[in-house]
């Protein structure tokens, strides 16, 4: 077996039990107790979630060893305090990027890849304009850029923010666009669903996420993926034949509009029906990915309804039913991933 197998999740840690396994460093920091002896906190994360660690010994001596974004082999107990489940290290040692299976540490979606791939096959499939299918398929044929697109998360942090959040986040868009083109004649579905799909796109090349935590890169934070994406999709549009150009314009519209307003990073603000929607759905399936996630991490209780920590990104307290653990009665704060969720795979467009 390799150093850096896998042995132990963090959902599997009960109260009480002897742990022995490998971790992701979330964040790492040293303080002091009362009499001035040094002490590490850790946050260790796996695909499964996140748990608090404090190693008491040798402080100065490991913390070289356990820095933020590194792995980690220990050894310790878990140990609850105030209701919730922790690591008391006894000892650690730090592993080689190289000798791990990332795919064991990166929160992910808990949804089929395959079944998405076929929803957004037949996604494009379904769109009659021409010119807009095959811009699609410029994007979504298999290849290089499509392998990024699955595993690309939608955001640093916040929603959709693990590996394959990007496409679940697209489809569910793209779902939502579906379904309003039904309701109301007068919308262009095909650029309504076009947009949809397309409107995040540029995320595989605004983010760094092969380790954790995710990152901008260089060219993401300076250019961003409303413009690099309205970029990418003239690219494509270019190099299909008799692309019409009032057509390309329209979908670089609903991509550069589509958070809404100049404060939020839209460089226009959406002037099209398809436009306005799409900032509409888009924000809304943002929501409400980042909702469910502080109700899974609210303990279930005989009451229906409980208050939620102060949530700064909405900037109000929520009132909402809790769906978890008592041992996972954390608050969901700005910055932390979400856990692992259950599976409420759906689809509306035909497979």
């Amino acid at each position: 077996m390799m150093r850096g197998a896998k042995k132990i999740f963090i959902k599997d840690i009960q109260d009480g039990q002897p742990v022995n396994g490998l971790f992701l460093v979330k964040e790492s920091s040293k303080a002091e107790t009362k009499s001035g002896k040094p002490f590490l906190i850790l946050t260790l994360m796996d695909r499964t979630g996140e748990m608090g660690a404090r190693l008491w010994e040798n402080a100065d001596q490991l913390q070289a060893e356990a820095p933020t974004g590194g792995f980690i082999t220990i050894a310790g107990q878990a140990q609850a305090f105030r209701g919730v489940v922790q690591l008391k290290i006894d000892t650690l040692a730090a592993v080689s990027k190289e000798d791990v299976d990332i795919t064991e540490f990166l929160p992910a979606t808990d949804l089929d890849f395959p079944a998405m791939t076929a929803e957004l096959n037949a996604a494009v499939k379904g769109i009659g304009d021409p010119f807009l299918k095959k811009l699609l398929a410029a994007f979504f044929t298999p290849g290089a850029f499509f392998d990024s697109f699955q595993k690309a998360p939608a955001a640093k942090s916040v929603h959709h923010a693990y590996i394959g959040g990007l496409m679940e986040h697209t489809l569910a868009v793209a779902r939502l666009a579906n379904a309003i083109a039904a309701l109301y004649p007068g919308i262009d579905r095909d650029l309504f669903i076009t947009g949809a799909l397309l409107h995040d796109v540029a995320k595989v090349e605004e983010f760094s996420y092969e380790s954790f935590p995710f990152s901008y890169t260089d060219r993401g934070r300076l250019v961003g993926h409303l413009v690099l994406g309205a970029e990418m999709v003239r690219e494509r549009a270019g190099k299909i034949k008799n692309f019409p150009e009032d057509l390309l314009v329209r979908v670089q519209h609903l991509i550069l509009s589509h958070h809404g307003q100049h404060e939020f990073g839209s460089p226009t603000l959406p002037m099209m029906t398809e436009a306005l929607l799409l900032n509409m759905i888009d924000d809304m399936d943002a929501k409400l990915n980042y909702i469910g996630r502080i109700e899974e991490n609210l303990p279930v209780s005989d009451s229906s309804y409980q208050w939620s920590e102060y949530q700064r990104i909405l900037d109000r307290f929520l009132y909402l039913r809790g769906r978890g653990g008592a041992e996972e009665a954390r608050a969901v704060v700005e910055e932390e991933p979400p856990k692992p969720r259950e599976s409420k795979q759906q689809t509306l467009f035909s497979l």
